[in-house]
């Protein structure tokens, strides 16, 4: 069984963290940024930062050879990072000059760089199952890091997708982002191998994976095993030492409670790794968060769906908004026999009741691991898509449906409203419905009769805004992303650089006006 779920709906305000200090390399820039505010809101430190800017500025241009280009020239071209032929490839020769005081910034990554720790082997690529069917329901681990965590290609859709489309399609894992999230980071245009130049700090630790193969025994020792030698190693590294983590972060696999084992001895689920004194200054991405840890962040679950390009990306948009769509509505799962008065089990039975709405693909008969034709034909089929909460507030299938063009149906809030707030859209109701479950329990709220409520262009501009959102909550096959648009991985990314060099920027105007 898993743990207990809070029924808070909303999260809590992050706390302030101490920040770390900002590096040398970003003080011109952060200087200019002081000294502005500092002559809008504190007159009296006008001649102090005044002097110490006009220093600055001389003390630069009276060096020899300041710069490794003129102002005016662009820079010369700089080393790659590797391919992305290689699953694991090693750290190469970084992509910026660290040593290099860049005269308006560094432009290409504003909100600084990241390091990828190079930690051993037994922490990541030593997990990996390779010796299994990646379609194996039975081992969840299987295909976890086939293709550098995409998967393998998802041939089967060749039939039901156009060919130029179904080469973006992959059988990818949900629990894959910790490995997804490693390669990219390692082909990533804003990593760096000088620490001193970093703004934050990776940690490449498959987490999920370490975990997940004791979950279901009664070896308890061995869940904490790992991600406690895990934790030693980091905390004898120099940077690390520096702010007791406050400036790393990393990626979970699975979802959060799976590491957050209660001291109650009849709640046994999980690890205790997010319990350690140690990772409480630690950002983590994680497909399900819990409500009240602002150090957790919570990033879509990996769909089958990884376009190699900003053309095919569009392709695919254009493909799910014009899709003849012949069902009100699909439910895709499986019912829970064990689970007193289950939601999914009442769904069941109500989609088949009211046949000529609602398509069915029932997962105990049909597979549904990893993506199949028949959920990709009952979702693109479909103008709405039921999505209950699954073993946990979070599904997958959430994503898979929006991928797909279908206007999501929650019954729990914290299914996605208080979830992914970096990927989703502000407004809940621009792009799902909400219908409360106790309504739909006791027969006082028909499903069926509210979507049909919802006129052809309502239905129309909510779709619209699914497909828009696409391109927020899909992980891009590519090493360089998708040129000017931001995937779900790039926006992680950006947002937590942006959170450590706020946190810096934030530290050097209370120095300054200490």
């Amino acid at each position: 069984m898993l743990p207990p779920y809070s029924d808070e709906s909303l999260d809590a305000d992050e706390a302030m963290r101490k920040p770390p200090k900002a590096n040398h390399n970003d003080f011109l820039r952060n200087a200019v940024s002081n000294f502005q505010y500092q002559i809008s809101t504190h007159p009296r430190f006008w001649l102090f930062t005044f002097f110490l800017f006009f220093q600055l500025v001389v003390l630069i241009f009276t060096r020899n050879s300041p710069f490794p280009f003129s102002v005016h020239s662009p820079p010369s071209p700089l080393p790659q990072f590797p391919s992305e032929i290689a699953v694991f490839p090693d750290i190469q020769t970084a992509h910026h000059d660290a040593n290099v005081i860049y005269p308006f910034g560094d432009s290409e990554c504003e909100y600084g760089r990241v390091y990828v720790y190079n930690i051993p082997s037994k922490f990541n690529k030593d997990l990996a199952l390779l010796t299994c069917d990646d379609l194996d329901p039975w081992k969840w681990q299987c295909g976890l890091v086939t293709n550098d965590g995409y998967g393998k290609r998802s041939t089967e859709l060749a039939g039901i997708l156009p060919g130029n489309l179904s080469a973006a399609w992959y059988r990818t894992n949900q629990f894959s982002s910790e490995v997804i999230f490693h390669y990219r980071l390692l082909n990533y245009r804003c990593r760096t191998n000088d620490p001193e130049s970093a703004t934050a700090f990776y940690i490449p630790f498959y987490a999920g994976q370490a975990v997940g193969k004791y979950l279901w025994t009664d070896e308890i020792e061995n869940r904490d095993l790992l991600s406690n030698k895990l934790l030693k190693w980091v905390q004898r590294q120099k940077y690390w030492k520096k702010y007791k983590g406050l400036d790393h972060f990393l990626t979970l696999g699975r979802i959060t409670w799976d590491f957050r084992r209660l001291g109650d001895p009849e709640k046994l689920w999980g690890s205790s790794f997010l319990n350690r004194p140690q990772m409480q200054n630690v950002t983590r991405f994680t497909i399900e968060k819990a409500p009240w840890d602002a150090n957790d962040i919570s990033v879509p679950y990996p769909t089958g769906f990884h376009p190699h390009s900003e053309k095919e990306l569009r392709e695919w948009q254009n493909f799910a908004l014009s899709y003849n769509r012949t069902s009100l509505f699909t439910f895709i799962g499986a019912a829970r026999g064990d689970i007193d008065s289950d939601f999914r089990s009442r769904l069941m039975s109500y989609c088949r009741n009211e046949s000529d709405s609602c398509r069915v693909v029932d997962c105990a008969v049909i597979p549904c691991s990893n993506g199949s034709s028949e959920i990709q034909k009952a979702l693109l089929s479909s103008d709405f898509c039921l999505q209950p909460k699954g073993d946990s507030l979070t599904r997958r299938s959430v994503f898979d449906c929006m991928v797909a063009g279908s206007v999501p149906v929650f019954f729990w809030r914290r299914t996605a409203y208080t979830q992914y707030q970096w990927f989703l859209p502000e407004d809940p109701g621009s792009y799902s419905v909400f219908i409360d479950p106790e309504a739909v329990r006791n027969g006082t709220a028909s499903i069926k009769e509210i979507l049909k409520s919802y006129s052809k262009d309502q239905v129309r501009k909510m779709r619209e805004k699914v497909v828009e959102t696409i391109p927020r909550i899909v992980y891009a096959r590519t090493s360089g992303g998708l040129g000017s648009v931001k995937d779900a991985f790039e926006i992680a990314i950006e947002g937590v650089l942006k959170r450590v060099k706020d946190e810096n920027e934030w530290k050097e105007y209370v120095d300054m006006g200490s």
